[in-house]
């Protein structure tokens, strides 16, 4: 599947016609796929590499085209099962820049630019270009905040729960801050390649100062990663020895009830023996007599329980 947009003011125009500049390329097809290689000369592995999730950020130059595949979060997947659970997941981006067209391909249809208002001016592809890194860069920032307040929710949760869906949960969200970190510090090295080769690829001095300011954004965005990163990795323990705590806490109760209980049936039933004892059943007072022990040990009891502080 594949669409074609026009860029009018900064902004992106879908169209049906052949005037256009941006085609975006979802899960091509085999005759798709063909089309790119044999019409677009992109190299097959090239094409691969942007449809592969774990391949790695670069920027390569074909004397048709300049190839970048950068990487960008996809959207929140729901694990089924008996502990479901949310995962965030990367995945790669293909973007082809000709000398009158520009190419993206991914996976997921996902919108790969940012829908802005529209400038007083033309865009060249370059900038386009680096509006889609810019758009990555606010996306991740985006879900970063998202996975930061679902842990603090699950905190909560913790506190009062011992279920393991809510730890199942935090350990999924810490396997993907390390996929988004892993990206972001990717897209890092790309942007650092692309400003040194500034002059190849023919950007203006507007073009460097924007592409300053998306790196130094993306720096941003991964000591965010990383601080999350690290605060949800070192308190991973502690929450286990809180849960664990929680437990123990609750079986200590339910011991001391279950011996609270035990103590006035043991008087109980020490009288309810078929043995001579030594106030007769026929005596009126005996049943009293017998509860009143019961009353008395479990008080006892208790008071101990008080004075060692269990």
């Amino acid at each position: 599947m594949h669409r074609s947009y026009q860029v009018e003011r900064g902004v992106l125009t879908e169209t049906m016609g052949e005037d256009y500049t941006v085609q975006v390329y979802v899960s091509p097809n085999e005759d798709e796929r063909h089309f790119l290689i044999s019409e677009m000369d992109i190299d097959e592995h090239t094409l691969h590499s942007a449809l592969d999730p774990d391949e790695l950020s670069r920027l390569e130059f074909e004397p048709e085209h300049m190839a970048v595949i950068f990487k960008r979060p996809c959207n929140q997947t729901l694990v089924e099962g008996s502990d479901a659970h949310l995962e965030f997941k990367v995945a790669s981006v293909g973007v082809f820049v000709y000398q009158d067209r520009l190419l993206a391909i991914q996976s997921e249809d996902m919108p790969v630019y940012p829908g802005q208002k529209p400038v007083n001016r033309e865009l060249s592809l370059r900038e386009v270009l680096l509006r889609m890194l810019y758009r990555t860069i606010s996306h991740f920032v985006e879900h970063l905040r998202a996975i930061n307040m679902m842990v603090d929710a699950i905190e909560k949760e913790i506190n009062r729960s011992f279920e393991n869906r809510h730890l199942i949960s935090l350990f999924a969200l810490e396997k993907s801050l390390v996929y988004y970190l892993n990206a972001i510090n990717a897209n890092e090295s790309l942007l650092m390649k692309m400003r040194n080769n500034a002059s190849k690829i023919g950007f203006t001095p507007d073009e460097l100062e924007m592409l300053d300011d998306i790196t130094i954004e993306n720096n941003q965005c991964a000591r965010q990663a990383q601080i999350y990163t690290n605060i949800l990795a070192g308190m991973m323990d502690a929450r286990v020895s809180i849960v664990s705590n929680n437990l123990n806490v609750l079986m200590k109760t339910l011991t001391m009830i279950t011996i609270c209980l035990q103590v006035p049936t043991m008087v109980v039933s020490i009288f309810s023996m078929n043995v001579r004892l030594p106030i007769s059943y026929e005596n009126p007072l005996s049943f009293w007599f017998v509860m009143s022990l019961a009353v008395l040990a479990l008080a006892s009891f208790t008071l101990l329980w008080r004075w060692r502080r269990w």
